[in-house]
């Protein structure tokens, strides 16, 4: 069963099949003989769902639950997966002789699911939102495991100053062969925000006594969705894993904070009308990390980071945090905190307020402070035509500001593809500002991909 749950809908075989599977079941609820089938049904029900499908984008528009615009692929999946159920409930309700009607219902029932599946498969891989069939039906694929017992406090290696722990580690001859993962509740307790649970990653290193102090890295997730996207979608376990088996078990405690209080929540990573989520998390999650984990207290050694709003929200904070996180990583974020639309996005947060925002624009910022002691590492879809640029522009502000900055161009668009590709090329480059592995030597910079 558990092999089942892992087979990829992404990629390899089963995604074409659904794609065979979908197209013949469209073409069963479009064969017709009837002449008044083909010249007035279908180009009705055709245009309704045109029409229905442009109509709901218009008003998300206007109701902005969440500030990047549909593409027209999307748009056209949606079309199709509408389209489908139309075509299904006027199959239904053609009169047929009574010894064809459940022979013929049937057929339009599966062929209409087929359709549909088929059109929520295809917008699932345009945005490799669940890359399993597990996680399709909601079965997270790891191990959740006990806080309880990964918090319990160890004795602990002591750092040598200024010596990456690669250099000082010596890991056990029996090592765990993976990390842990648990839920924990970060309560809002000087912000107020109404955070959902968060998850915390541990490596195998921190898993045996005595522990080495290990850096923290905070990663968000996107918007609309939860912390529980990076390790769903983000498959974060298998990125962190891997660095970690090729490190002695070493690599960064990774906390999964939620910054929006609900699936369709934009509060935007700051203190304003919208709720606290920047106090939350400059705040209440250090304070709650510092309390319950025993982690490297050195702030420098820290970075924050995330997908999409999280990417933005990561920029926001290192920029207004930068003793907090020295260190941060975009992936498709955008330039600046919105809702989509500038004029609203100010009145919402700060009740018209433009001066306010300005303080809290990152862009803002950057065009008038230096930040000599932050690395950036920026990442985008090279297909990304909406984020990319703005990653171009971001990284022409952190330079001028002062900042290390690495760029990343990677196959794709604007996904959770993308996001899983960017973590595992970054971590070289955090685990070096996070003093877990020592720079390459001089002339040999770290292999990145820069455009």
């Amino acid at each position: 069963m558990s092999q089942l749950l892992d087979v990829s809908i992404l990629a390899g075989p089963t995604p074409v099949l659904m794609s065979i599977a979908g197209a013949g079941g469209l073409v069963f609820l479009l064969v017709r003989r009837s002449s008044r089938w083909w010249r007035w049904t279908v180009p009705a029900l055709g245009a309704g769902s045109v029409l229905l499908v442009l109509s709901a984008n218009f008003a998300l528009g206007i109701w902005r639950p969440f500030p990047d615009p549909l593409p027209a692929r999307i748009l056209w999946w949606a079309g199709v997966g509408v389209l489908g159920l139309a075509l299904g409930a006027a199959n239904l309700a053609i009169p047929v002789e009574e010894r064809r009607r459940i022979r013929r219902a049937a057929g339009a029932l599966v062929s209409l699911l087929l359709v549909v599946t088929l059109a929520v498969m295809k917008i699932n891989a345009f945005y490799g939102y669940r890359p399993t069939l597990g996680s399709v039906l909601g079965t997270i694929a790891v191990h959740e495991s006990n806080f309880a017992a990964i918090a319990r406090p160890q004795a602990v290696v002591a750092s040598v100053a200024r010596l990456p722990l690669e250099r000082t580690w010596r890991a056990p001859k029996v090592l765990p062969p993976g990390g842990q993962v648990s839920r924990v509740a970060i309560p809002g307790v000087k912000s107020g925000f109404p955070a959902r649970p968060a998850w915390v990653y541990v490596p195998p290193a921190y898993l045996v006594s005595p522990r080495p102090l290990l850096p923290v890295l905070v990663l968000i997730a996107g918007q609309p969705g939860g912390p529980q996207d990076w390790l769903v979608a983000g498959r974060l376990v298998s990125v962190l894993d891997s660095f970690a088996s090729a490190h002695a078990g070493l690599a960064p405690l990774v906390v999964v904070p939620d910054a929006t209080g609900s699936a369709m929540a934009n509060p935007m990573c700051l203190d304003s009308k919208l709720g606290r989520s920047a106090s939350y998390l400059t705040d209440d999650v250090p304070d709650w990390i510092r309390q319950h984990l025993q982690v490297d207290q050195d702030t420098t050694h820290w970075s924050i980071g995330g997908f999409s709003y999280g990417g933005t929200c990561a920029l926001q904070l290192a920029v207004a945090a930068p003793r907090l996180y020295p260190t941060f990583l975009d992936i498709s974020g955008q330039q600046e905190p919105t809702l989509g639309d500038h004029r609203k996005t100010v009145q919402a947060a700060y009740g018209g307020d433009e001066a306010r925002y300005q303080a809290a624009n990152p862009l803002s910022t950057l065009s008038h402070a230096r930040f000599a002691s932050t690395t950036a590492v920026l990442a985008f879809g090279a297909d990304d035509h909406e984020y990319g640029p703005q990653a171009l522009r971001v990284r022409d502000a952190a330079a001028q500001a002062g900042m290390a900055v690495t760029l990343m161009s990677l196959p794709g668009a604007h996904s959770w593809v993308i996001a899983t590709a960017a973590l595992r090329a970054a971590l070289p480059v955090l685990a070096e500002r996070a003093n877990i592995i020592a720079p390459p030597p001089t002339g040999q910079p770290a292999a990145r991909h820069s455009r």
